[in-house]
C-alpha cells in the first residue's frame, strides 16, 4: 500500500512519459485552449519561390537591353546619315612626317575619302594603299570624330644614288628605290650594277655589301666613303669604287673583304703609281701583296647613257660630275663608219665575173694653159679614190681594185677645169 501511495521515482517518470504520448496522440481530438481551431485554406503558387525572382529579374534585363538597342539603332542611322561626320575636304585631313613624300602622293590614297562618313573609311585598307608609295615605309590612319583624320608618315632613309638603265634614283639599306627630291641635296655615291625590272630580292645582298663596305671606310673616323663618287656592285667577290682624285678619277678592286686596308694601300700610293706609269686609271687590289695597275676592263658591264632630264636631276640632288659620265669598254666602240660602201649588186656581178663594159666618161680637151692645171687636178682624186679604197679593205671584205664609178657630174667637172 505504501509503494501505491508513495511510488519511487522512476516509476513517476515512466508515467509522465505515457501521459505525454498520450496527450500527444489526443492533440487532435481535445484542444487544451478555451478557444476552439479552425482550419484556414492557403493557396500555394504554381512556380517555386526562387524561380519566380528570376524570372522577374530576366524580364528586367530584357526591357533594358530592348532600351539600349532601340538607342543604338538611333545613333548608328544618326551617325550614318548626319552631315557632321563627313569629311569635307583635305582642310580635315592631317598629314604629319612628311619630307620627301608630297602632299599629292598622300592625296592620291585619301582623296577618295573626301565625302564619305568618317565611320565608314577602311582604316588598315588606306594604311596598305600609303605603304606602296617608294618613298613610305610605314604609316598609320586615324580618325577622330566628328570628321577629322590623321595621317602619319615615317619614311625612308636613303643611302646611296642607283644608276639604273638612263636614270638615277636614290635607294635605301633594303635596295627599295625611290624618285630623287626637288629640295634636298645629297653627297651619296652612285652604285651601279642595279638592271631594271629585277626583284627586290636581287638588290637586298647587294645593299648589304654596300652598307659593309661603308661602315668599313669609314671605320676609325676615316670618312673614305665621301671620296668615292661610284660603287660598282655588279660582282660582289670583286666590289670596285672610283676614288675622287684632282688628276684624275680611278677605279678601285677592293675584292670582297678587307676594304679599308686596301684602300689605305691605294691613297699611300698613288701618288708614285702616277709618277710610274703615263696614265693612272685602275688599280687592282683584290689579291693579297699584288697590285696590279690599270689592268684589262673587259669585264666592265655596258652602262645606258643617262638621258638629259635624268642628268640635270641628278646634278640638283647633289650627284658628283665623275658618276655622270657614260664609260665605253674597248669592246663597246663602235667600228668606223667606211668612206662608201659596194651595193649588194655590184658585188654579186663582180663575184659571177661579169664583164660587162663601163662606159668611159668623155673628156674634154683643154686648152694649153689649162692641161697643167687639169693634170695635177686628175692626180688628186686618183690618190684620194686609192686611200678611200684602202680603208674599205679594212672595214669591209672588199678587193683593193674595186672602186666605185664616179658620178657624172664629177667627172664633167674634172674634165672642164674652166668651170671652177
Amino acid at each position: 500500500m505504501q509503494e501505491e501511495l508513495y511510488p519511487s521515482s522512476a516509476e513517476a517518470a515512466r508515467e509522465e512519459v505515457d501521459d505525454a504520448r498520450l496527450f500527444d496522440l489526443d492533440v487532435d481530438e481535445e484542444s487544451p485552449f478555451l478557444r476552439g481551431q479552425k482550419r484556414v485554406p492557403a493557396r500555394r503558387s504554381a512556380l517555386p519561390k526562387k524561380t519566380a525572382h528570376g524570372l522577374m529579374w530576366a524580364a528586367v534585363a530584357a526591357a533594358i537591353l530592348c532600351v539600349l538597342g532601340l538607342a543604338a539603332g538611333w545613333l548608328y542611322s544618326y551617325g550614318e546619315h548626319s552631315w557632321r561626320f563627313r569629311v569635307e575636304s583635305s582642310d580635315n585631313i592631317e598629314v604629319t612626317g612628311m619630307q620627301n613624300v608630297t602632299k599629292a602622293q598622300i592625296m592620291e590614297v585619301m582623296g577618295a575619302d573626301i565625302g564619305r562618313n568618317i565611320f565608314f573609311i577602311p582604316l588598315s585598307q588606306q594604311k596598305a594603299q600609303l605603304e606602296q608609295v617608294p618613298w613610305v615605309e610605314s604609316a598609320s590612319v586615324m580618325r577622330f570624330v566628328p570628321n577629322r583624320l590623321k595621317v602619319e608618315i615615317h619614311e625612308r632613309t636613303a643611302v646611296a644614288f642607283a644608276r639604273v638603265g638612263p636614270r638615277v634614283f636614290l635607294i635605301d639599306a633594303g635596295g627599295t628605290l625611290m624618285e630623287l627630291p626637288q629640295r634636298h641635296k645629297y653627297s651619296f655615291p652612285v652604285i651601279l650594277g642595279m638592271n631594271p625590272g629585277e626583284p627586290l630580292s636581287t638588290r637586298t645582298p647587294r645593299m648589304k655589301a654596300y652598307g659593309e663596305l661603308v661602315r668599313d671606310l669609314d671605320a676609325g673616323g676615316a670618312r673614305y666613303s665621301q671620296d668615292l663618287s661610284e660603287v660598282d656592285l655588279s660582282d660582289l667577290d670583286d666590289v670596285k669604287v672610283r676614288a675622287n682624285d684632282p688628276a684624275g678619277d680611278v677605279l678601285v678592286h677592293l675584292g670582297s673583304s678587307d676594304y679599308l686596308k686596301r684602300y689605305k694601300t691605294y691613297v699611300t700610293h698613288a701618288q708614285e703609281w702616277r709618277q710610274q706609269f703615263q696614265k693612272l686609271e685602275s688599280v687592282n687590289l683584290r689579291y693579297d701583296n699584288q697590285v696590279i695597275v690599270n689592268p684589262d676592263l673587259e669585264g666592265t658591264g655596258k652602262q645606258a647613257v643617262l638621258s638629259a632630264v635624268a642628268v640635270k636631276a641628278a646634278k640638283a640632288a647633289g650627284v658628283k660630275p665623275a658618276a655622270l659620265v657614260t664609260r665605253i669598254g674597248p669592246h663597246d666602240r663602235a667600228l668606223p663608219k667606211p668612206a662608201f660602201e659596194m651595193p649588194e649588186r655590184k658585188l654579186n656581178l663582180k663575184a659571177a665575173g661579169s664583164k660587162r663594159p663601163v662606159a668611159k666618161p668623155r673628156v674634154r680637151k683643154a686648152s694649153g694653159k689649162w692641161r697643167k692645171a687639169a693634170s695635177a687636178k686628175k692626180a688628186a682624186p686618183k690618190s684620194a679614190a686609192v686611200t678611200r679604197s684602202r680603208h674599205v679593205a679594212q672595214a669591209i671584205p672588199v678587193p683593193v681594185s674595186t672602186v666605185p664609178k664616179p658620178s657624172p657630174a664629177i667627172t664633167k667637172q674634172q674634165g672642164n677645169p674652166s668651170s671652177n
